[in-house]
């Protein structure tokens, strides 16, 4: 076995959590991010959820949590133990230095963003996350990105662009503050923070693995 089918397989344990290996980034020496030692990693494996694959164990884990920002926490017990057990630096998106998850998700499974900014998968649609990652000073050998078209240059009619009451997706960005201020009105109140948000679920793509409805409301609420 390889060393990096060894630790690869070391990872999966966090699948008994919802947390998947979602592909490998390899680097160039002096290129990646800062190890804990001081030195560069030559790989860092991303981890994350697809669907509401993290669901089930993050929300029994919530039900005794009381403190601030409930997913971070739960992401970072479940991923420092492993990382210091194999020797690894951990890195999370909530966490500075900001580290380019979107751009290691783009090297290590081919994804562009869509008109949300979400980067969009051709299985899993806008329905998946990154969670953290894991750094190593050796590089990791994984299966690469099958380059599958983008989704959204096959979607003609792009029902995402035409679906947000406000406007608020188009092809020049994301408005945020018109999204929030909609979501804190009367109409936002009863209609995307409780079902999650119309353009996101106007997409065609990925359908099967659209988050449950307990999950849709926690990041809506979470946006605001």
């Amino acid at each position: 076995m390889s060393r990096s089918s060894a630790i690869l397989g070391q990872i999966s344990v966090l699948e008994a959590h919802g947390i998947l290996v979602r592909g490998a980034v390899n680097f160039e020496s002096g290129e990646g991010p800062l190890l804990f030692d001081g030195s560069r990693a030559l790989s860092v494996v991303l981890l994350g959820n697809a669907g509401s694959s993290i669901w089930p164990a993050f929300s029994r884990w919530q039900e005794t949590y009381q403190g601030p920002d409930p997913l971070d926490t739960w992401s970072k017990q479940c991923i420092r133990p492993l990382s210091e057990a194999l020797g690894a630096t951990a890195y999370f998106p909530s966490d500075p230095p900001w580290q380019p998850f979107q751009q290691w998700a783009t090297k290590a499974e081919g994804l562009k963003p869509s008109p949300l900014g979400i980067l969009i998968h051709p299985k899993y649609g806008l329905w998946h996350g990154y969670r953290g990652a894991l750094g190593f000073p050796f590089g990791i050998e994984a299966a690469l990105p099958s380059m599958a078209d983008h989704p959204c240059d096959d979607c003609l009619e792009k029902p995402c662009l035409a679906t947000c009451p406000v406007d608020a997706v188009s092809l020049r960005g994301f408005d945020v503050a018109g999204c929030r201020s909609y979501l804190h009105s009367g109409k936002g109140s009863i209609s995307c923070m409780i079902s999650g948000c119309l353009a996101r679920n106007a997409c065609p793509v990925g359908v099967d693995f659209r988050y449950q409805g307990a999950q849709m409301m926690f990041h809506m609420s979470a946006l605001l």
